[in-house]
């Protein structure tokens, strides 16, 4: 079964957080129930409280699908992670959802304006063995409780590129799965229709966004940082850049879960209503063309 979902960084952005600023909760709840989606994943303006969050999504019809939670293994083990969860942990639960993304951050870049995506980190052979072993610990003191972890791939941080993907699923238990997330593969030099039918059987939560080739060029050239890539329109959503879509569809075929609309973008350029329904749209006549819906 395919649900689709969105990411309120459409409307407001979460490493920025002036970017969509002025837009409230209820435009972004509202615009992206009428667009069609059902779900929604964490934003900033969220509350973090079970008895506060579930009445303002019930309000709109919408469920909580999860959302982007820091994790730094290349700097504490899997159990004080673990502990360090115990806030989001609850979050999710008392929601409803098993759906646990987690990204390491240690040394990321993604969220510094002044930091090209040049200057990401790059592991050593160490830190490699040691993050690995340490994300399976952590997969597997969560799927105790419940959950299903998913690790998010992405730009400016120490699993980017294509081989980086492969060394981290090679390295780690069919316990940790993966978030495919098709802009930060694009953008990353990664093709994700070779990972979607590479990792089938470990996707357990699909980003749906598109890159625009010709800013990502620019960003390339220049040796832009991840954030200012973003205000300059380097992501849009499904069917509006370069990725391809009904191919990464049928690759998915059998697929079970949320396929979640998640462009950032500047809402001064992109305004969130329009291309929220532009993305569901897309994301739905692709999925239904796979035969996935």
């Amino acid at each position: 079964m395919i649900r689709i979902g969105a990411n309120p960084i459409g409307w407001s952005n979460d490493d920025m957080q002036e970017i969509g600023g002025w837009i409230p909760l209820e435009q972004c709840l509202s615009e992206a129930k009428e667009a069609g989606f059902e779900g929604m994943e964490l934003g900033h303006k969220f509350p973090r409280e079970a008895t506060k969050l579930k009445p303002i999504l019930d309000r709109y019809g919408l469920k909580l699908v999860g959302g982007w939670h820091s994790i730094f293994l290349l700097e504490r083990d899997a159990e004080t992670e673990f502990r360090e969860a115990a806030a989001h942990r609850r979050l999710l639960k008392d929601m409803g959802t098993d759906v646990f993304i987690v990204a390491e951050c240690t040394r990321t870049v993604h969220g510094d304006r002044s930091k090209p995506l040049s200057a990401r980190p790059v592991m050593t052979d160490a830190e490699w063995k040691t993050f690995t072993m340490r994300m399976t610990r952590l997969a597997e003191l969560l799927k105790e409780e419940g959950f299903r972890m998913v690790y998010h791939h992405h730009m400016g941080t120490v699993v980017q590129t294509g081989p980086e993907i492969d060394r981290f699923m090679e390295n780690t238990e069919p316990v940790v799965g993966l978030l495919l997330d098709t802009g930060h593969a694009t953008w990353g030099g990664s093709d994700p229709v070779v990972l979607a039918r590479k990792y089938k059987s470990r996707i357990g939560h699909f980003h749906a966004k598109d890159v625009r080739p010709a800013v990502r060029a620019e960003a390339e050239k220049k040796d832009w940082s991840f954030l200012d890539s973003v205000i300059a329109g380097v992501y849009t959503v499904p069917g509006d850049g370069c990725v391809d879509y009904p191919s990464v569809c049928k690759e998915l075929v059998g697929y079970s879960g949320w396929a979640i609309v998640e462009a950032e973008q500047d809402p001064r350029k992109a305004e969130p209503a329009k291309y929220a329904m532009m993305g569901y749209e897309n994301l739905s006549r692709y999925l239904k063309q796979s035969g996935m819906m």
